[in-house]
Parts: C-alpha cells; structure tokens; sequence
C-alpha cells in the first residue's frame, strides 16, 4: 500500500496516563521519542499497524534501531515499556499497533452506518408486506397483531444489540481455503468476526481478507527463503490475526501478484563423437584393392 503523508495525534497525549508512566522511566524522553518515530514509520508503511519491511520479514530492533538512528539497547527498552503498557503487540516476533485503524481511518465507521441503513430499510419492508398479506385476510385484529410481533422483534434486536453474524460461514470458507478444522463456535473465534461486523463490514469482506492473506502467506517457503530468514507466515491464518484490529488494512491492501519460478536453463546435448570431426564414408574394396597392389 502506499505511504501516507501525515498521522493522527491526540492533542492531550500528554496528558495520557500510558505516557506520564513512562515519562517517569529512566530514558524517559528517548523512549517516547521511539514512540513517535514508530507512528511515523507505521503511517508511512500504511500496513494497518503491522510492522513488516516486505510482506514476510518482521522489523527486528536491529534494523529498527538503524532507521531510527538510535542505539538498539534504547530501542528494546522502549518496545518492552510499549508492550507492558499494551501500546503494542508483539507476535512471532512481528510487532503491531493495535487498534490501529480505528484511530487512524473513518472507513469501518461510515460502513456501519450504511449497514444500519440498509437493515432499517429491509425491516421496514418486511413490516409492510406483513401488514398487506394481514390486510388481504380481512382482519384488523390480525393487522394488529402482526404490526406489534414486528415491534416486539425490533425491540428485542435493539435491546440486545445483534444482527445476524455468519460465523458458521466465515470459519468454513476459512478452513476451506486453509485445510485446517477451526470451529466456529468458539467464543475467540466469534469475538473478532462480531467486532468487524459491529463496524460495519460484510461476509464478502471477510471472504476477500482470506483470500488475499492467504494468496500471500499461504504458501510454505522455500529452503532459500528460510535461510534469508523469512518466516512461515501460515500460523498466522487464523481468526485472531486475520479479523482483529488490522482486518481493515489487510480488506484493502492491493493482491501481490505471485511470481513465476524460473526455469533453470537447459544444457546443450553432449556430442558422442569426441574428436568432433564429420565422419567419412570409405569403399572397403577400393581400399582392399589398394593395399594389395601396393605390395
């Protein structure tokens, strides 16, 4: 995805309780001073959060402590400062931002009240063909009955605050693609597809972050690749990675084109004839004939 140019920050950070607790830490102002440079850096990868140089190698502190031009031994306090605080996550060794995008974008946001409009819209509908098919019966008391069991359901769906979640849906289409058996009644499993849902996102959306993350990450690497340290990003095609706070990042991040293996070069065929000369045609009589005369 392509940079951004600026970042979201809160005017009264400062005032954060996160951020007085560290300004009370040895190196306090280095340590926030990493903070800054690392919203910087995950403004400028626009990767949801998820500190990766490419799509499969993680920043280590090294290479972190080299763009930030500071020393490593400060850049891993501060990291284990972040992560104590919960200001960060640290997975396989990949860190990340959480809750990244809901900071950051306004997106889920506006797609939840679409969401909202179009549900009202089908209820209202489904009210008014209850109310005519009561109407073609001729009685008003049945009109009546059937216009309250509509408030009821609405009532009901209000109070509860649900909608219909696919959960069965999403975890077959992801064990589908994946090969694994995860079970969609599982209450981690349903907590990160109902959070997404909650900020408006759709069945089609979660189908496409599978297929795009597993386009990416579903392939296991090659020996070359393990030894220039890139990491099997299979273990990550699960709910917890894949519909948590960087869902929205991976939803419009654009599909990386897979890349065709070279094919090694073919070797030119090994003459058999080891003087490589042409052969010569001989008359075995005229050479018989020859050799007797010459005696």
């Amino acid at each position: 995805m392509a940079e951004v140019k600026w970042i979201k920050i809160a005017t009264d950070i400062f005032d954060d309780e996160k951020i007085l607790l560290i300004e009370s830490l040895p190196d306090a102002y280095a340590i926030i001073t990493v903070w800054f440079k690392l919203l910087c850096l995950a403004g400028k990868k626009n990767n949801g959060g998820v500190f990766l140089m490419n799509d499969k190698i993680p920043y280590t502190n090294n290479m972190l402590s080299t763009i930030f031009r500071m020393n490593e031994s400060t850049v891993k306090l501060a990291l284990n400062a972040f992560e104590q605080f919960k200001m960060i996550e640290i997975v396989e060794g990949i860190i990340t931002i959480p809750n990244w995008n809901k900071h950051q974008t306004l997106d889920a946001y506006e797609r939840k009240k679409e969401r909202d409009r179009l549900y009202q819209e089908e209820r209202r509908a489904k009210q008014r063909a209850l109310i005519e098919k009561s109407s073609d019966k001729s009685s008003e008391r049945t009109s009546d009955v059937a216009v309250s069991d509509i408030d009821k359901e609405e009532d009901k769906e209000k109070d509860n605050n649900i909608y219909y979640v696919p959960y069965k849906e999403i975890i077959s289409y992801l064990n589908e693609k994946t090969g694994k058996k995860l079970r969609w009644n599982v209450k981690s499993n349903q907590r990160e597809i109902k959070a997404r849902f909650n900020e408006g996102y759709t069945l089609d959306d979660f189908k496409t972050v599978i297929d795009k993350k597993y386009h990416e990450w579903g392939k296991e690497p090659t020996e070359e690749e393990k030894k220039r340290g890139v990491k099997d990003m299979r273990i990550y095609l699960r709910p917890k990675t894949l519909f948590g706070g960087n869902f929205d990042a991976y939803l419009n991040q654009e599909q990386m084109e897979e890349k065709e293996p070279t094919k090694p070069k073919s070797k030119p065929p090994v003459s058999r004839n080891l003087n490589n000369f042409d052969r010569r045609e001989y008359d075995m009589d005229s050479l018989e004939e020859q050799l007797l005369n010459s005696n």
